[in-house]
C-alpha cells in the first residue's frame, strides 16, 4: 500500500475514509504497535485528520504493508519529553502589507510558529518581511517567491497568512486550500456573494482550517456584548446595529503609467482575477480602495467586521436577512444606511454615524428591555444601571489580533474550527454585499438566504462579477 501526499487531496473529497490497523509494527521499547481502525470524518465543524497526521499514518501503514517489524524510536513519533520537530508548525505569508505586517509581527513572536517563506507581486515587500522574518528567526533563511504557487507547493509549509489587496482574498484562500494549506487570511474575504460560497466550500471540500481576520470575535468587550445579549438580559432581541462606512465604489482611474520591470513589480500577478487596467503607482500603493474593481465599497468594508458581529449576538450566523431597504434623506438623496430584517423580524441596521464615540468599528444591540454598545476602545455603554454591573473595561483594543492568531495557531493544531471560521465569515459578507447591490439599486430587495437569490433579477446579475482568465473559481 503506497500513499502520498496527493491521495490526501482525493480522499479528503469524500466524507470518510479509513485507516486500519497494523499489528506488526513495533513501537517504542519493541512493544507491538497497533493503529486501531479509524473512522475520519471531514465536515465543516470538525477537522480530525491534518495533513501531517494523513502523511505520518500513511507512513505508518506502507511501512505495516512491506517491511517486517521494525523499531520506531519514541522521539520520531513524539513520545518523549523533548518536542518533536513538527511540533513547530511551519509558516508562509502571501502579500503582506501594513496591515499584514501587524498580523505577522504577532505570528513571529510565538514560539511554536516558524516563518519560512515570503510571496509577493512586489519585491520592496518581499525583501521587507524576509528583513523582519531573519531577524526573528536569527538567520538569512527566509525565502523569496513572486508566484504564490511556488510557496504553496513547499511540503513543508503548514499554513499561510493571505493578507493581499481584497481583490485576491477569495482565489488566494481557494488555492492555499488545495494545496492543503491552512490559512490566516484578512478580510473582507470576498467581493461577490458568489465568491463568499465558493470559498467556503472550498475550505470545507479540502479539510484545511481557515481564520477570517475579524478578529473582534476574539475580544473580550464584543465577546461581553454578545454574552449579553445571548443570556437575555436585554429581553427579547429587536435590532441589531453594524457601523459602517459610505457605501460607494467609483470607476475614476488613474491615467497609464509605464509599467515596471516583473520583478519590480508583477503587475498581472498584482490585478489577479479582476479586470484588465493600465498600471498606474497609485493602485500598487494602496489607492485601489473605492475603486470598483477592486472593493466591495464600505459596508463590506467595516461590516465585513461588524455584521459579523451583529449575526454572531444574534445567533444568525447560519443565515442572512431576507429583505433590505436602503435609506434616503429628506430631500431625496440617498443615505449611507441600510436597514435589513431577518425571517423572524429582528432588524440589522447597518449606519455610519449616530454612534456613542466608543471607537471604530462599533456594535450596538437592542432589546425589549434596554441596549449594549461597545467599539474598538475597549469601553462599553448601557442603556441603564439594571445593566451596568455586568460591564467590565477591556484594554484590548478591537484591533489587536493577538487573541485570533493565538485561537487560529490551536486550532492548527487541534484540526477544530475557530470562532471566525469560514462557514460563518461567509454568511456575514453575503448579508453585506445584498446591502450594497440594494444600495446600487436604490430600491428594497429581498433574498432567499437559502437559495443565495434575490427575487430581483438585476440584484441576481450582481452577485458575481467577471474574473479575467485564467483566474475561476
Amino acid at each position: 500500500m503506497q500513499l502520498c501526499e496527493r491521495d490526501y487531496f482525493h480522499l479528503t473529497q469524500s466524507k470518510t475514509f479509513y485507516f486500519r490497523s497494523t499489528p506488526n509494527l513495533l513501537g517504542a521499547g519493541g512493544l507491538p504497535l497497533r493503529t486501531p481502525e479509524r473512522v475520519f470524518y471531514m465536515d465543516s465543524t470538525q477537522h480530525k485528520l491534518g495533513r501531517r497526521d494523513f502523511l505520518k499514518n500513511c507512513a505508518i501503514v506502507g511501512a505495516a504493508a512491506t517491511l517486517a517489524p521494525t523499531y520506531i524510536p519514541a522521539s520520531a513519533l513524539g513520545l518523549d519529553a523533548a518536542a518533536a520537530p513538527s511540533n513547530k508548525l511551519q509558516m508562509g505569508a502571501i502579500g503582506i502589507g501594513g496591515r499584514g505586517q501587524e498580523d505577522l509581527r504577532h505570528f513571529l513572536a510565538r514560539p511554536d510558529v516558524h516563518f519560512k517563506a515570503i510571496c509577493d507581486v512586489r519585491r520592496e515587500r518581499r525583501e521587507a518581511v524576509k528583513a523582519m522574518a531573519d531577524q526573528a528567526n536569527g538567520d538569512d533563511k527566509c525565502d523569496m517567491y513572486k508566484d504564490m504557487e511556488d510557496l504553496l507547493v513547499r511540503e513543508d509549509i503548514d499554513f499561510v497568512l493571505i493578507a493581499t489587496g481584497d481583490r485576491w482574498h477569495t482565489m488566494a484562500s481557494i488555492t492555499a486550500a488545495k494545496f492543503g494549506k491552512d490559512v490566516y487570511c484578512e478580510k473582507p474575504l470576498s467581493l461577490t456573494i458568489q465568491e463568499s460560497r465558493a470559498l467556503a466550500d472550498a475550505v470545507k471540500n479540502y479539510g484545511i482550517v481557515y481564520q477570517a481576520g475579524t478578529q473582534r470575535r476574539n475580544i473580550g468587550n464584543f465577546q461581553l456584548a454578545a454574552k449579553i445579549v445571548q443570556s437575555g438580559k436585554l429581553g427579547k432581541l429587536t435590532e441589531v446595529h453594524a457601523n459602517t462606512l459610505w457605501p460607494a465604489t467609483n470607476h475614476d482611474w488613474y491615467p497609464a503609467e509605464p509599467e515596471p520591470d516583473v520583478n519590480e513589480v508583477d503587475w498581472d500577478r498584482w490585478l489577479g482575477p479582476t479586470p484588465w487596467r493600465p498600471y498606474n503607482r497609485a493602485y500598487v500603493r494602496g489607492d485601489w480602495r473605492s475603486k470598483f474593481d477592486f472593493h466591495g465599497g464600505g459596508i463590506l468594508e467595516w461590516g465585513s467586521h461588524t455584521v459579523d458581529l451583529c449575526q454572531w449576538a444574534a445567533q444568525k450566523d447560519h443565515t442572512a436577512p431576507v429583505r433590505y431597504e436602503p435609506q434616503f434623506n429628506p430631500d431625496g438623496t440617498i443615505a449611507g444606511n441600510i436597514v435589513a430584517y431577518y425571517d423572524d423580524g429582528v432588524k440589522l441596521v447597518m449606519r455610519t454615524d449616530g454612534w456613542l464615540g466608543l471607537g471604530t468599528c462599533s456594535a450596538r444591540y437592542v432589546g425589549e428591555n434596554g441596549w449594549v454598545e461597545t467599539g474598538d476602545s475597549g469601553r462599553m455603554a448601557v442603556s441603564d444601571d439594571s445593566l451596568r454591573g455586568e460591564l467590565k473595561y477591556f484594554g484590548l483594543p478591537g484591533t489587536d489580533p493577538s487573541t485570533h492568531i493565538a485561537e487560529f495557531v490551536e486550532c492548527v493544531k487541534t484540526r477544530r474550527d475557530p470562532a471566525a471560521n469560514a462557514y460563518v465569515a461567509a454568511q456575514s459578507h453575503i448579508a453585506s454585499h445584498c446591502a450594497y447591490i440594494a444600495w446600487q439599486l436604490k430600491r428594497p430587495v429581498e433574498f432567499d438566504p437559502v437559495k443565495e437569490e434575490f427575487t430581483d433579477e438585476a440584484a441576481n446579475r450582481m452577485r458575481t462579477r467577471a474574473m479575467r482568465a485564467p483566474y475561476t473559481l
